[in-house]
């Protein structure tokens, strides 16, 4: 580590991100420079970049990209959270359609979670949330199961464009699941990759890093009614077991 590098490096993350693997590598290579972690409000996760509250963060997209370097790390499916006997559970995952009739719960504040979920337990209806916060926020009485026709979200993790280098290439190594000795080695074409992404939506990468669903839910094939999916050819999946 050079002297440009913060004492205790700061990393951000929003809710549903999980930083605890990544910041025991940390401690295991650099046991004189603990990380700091720090919990940030998605609705405030630029803010705290550009404010220098924080060196690094995992944030959640769209994030504006002006004055920040961003990389695409992977996606979350949706989820549908409804109460444990609602019919949906008997299914792997559904559609939209399913939920048609269904009274929606606002979850468009992806910080105040919780308080959806608590009101879907109240009141009944479903929630809409990433598969993270849904996990993040589960009860004994609810249950989640992925929905095939909403589109992922995206995590990344995000710094300004000004910040010092070493301390970056070496957290983005980690990050990465680079090993010890071929961290420094890359910091050069992570320099140029950032070039490539800064602006981007993120958009670009691919479905197959996507979180799998928890709850026991298995990725099926089909509709409740059926019919396969746009594009796919398989048949109708099967119920879940009681």
């Amino acid at each position: 580590m050079t002297e440009s590098a913060p004492a205790t490096p700061r990393i951000g993350y929003v809710p549903g991100v999980t930083v605890a693997k990544w910041a025991r590598v940390w401690a295991e290579r650099f046991p004189g420079t603990p990380l700091e972690l720090v919990a940030v409000p998605q609705a405030r996760q630029r803010e705290a970049l550009a404010e220098g509250q924080i060196d690094m963060c995992f944030v959640r997209l769209p994030i504006v990209r002006d004055g920040l370097h961003a990389i695409p790390l992977y996606h979350e499916v949706a989820v549908a959270v409804v109460p444990k006997d609602h019919p949906v559970a008997l299914f792997d995952e559904v559609s939209l359609a399913d939920l048609d009739g269904e009274r929606m719960q606002d979850a468009s504040d992806l910080d105040d979670v919780a308080a959806t979920v608590e009101l879907v337990a109240a009141v009944g209806g479903a929630a809409v949330v990433p598969h993270s916060l849904a996990r993040l926020h589960h009860r004994r009485d609810l249950i989640y199961r992925p929905l095939t026709d909403v589109d992922p979200t995206q995590i990344a993790l995000a710094w300004p464009i000004d910040h010092p280098g070493e301390f970056v290439e070496e957290f983005i190594g980690i990050v990465r699941g680079r090993s010890a000795g071929s961290s420094r080695t890359a910091g050069e074409r992570d320099r140029r990759g950032r070039d490539e992404t800064r602006g981007r939506t993120g958009s670009g990468a691919g479905h197959g890093d996507r979180q799998r669903s928890g709850g026991g839910a298995k990725q099926g094939s089909g509709r409740r009614d059926g019919k396969p999916r746009a594009g796919g050819t398989r048949g109708p999946r099967k119920r879940r077991g009681r």
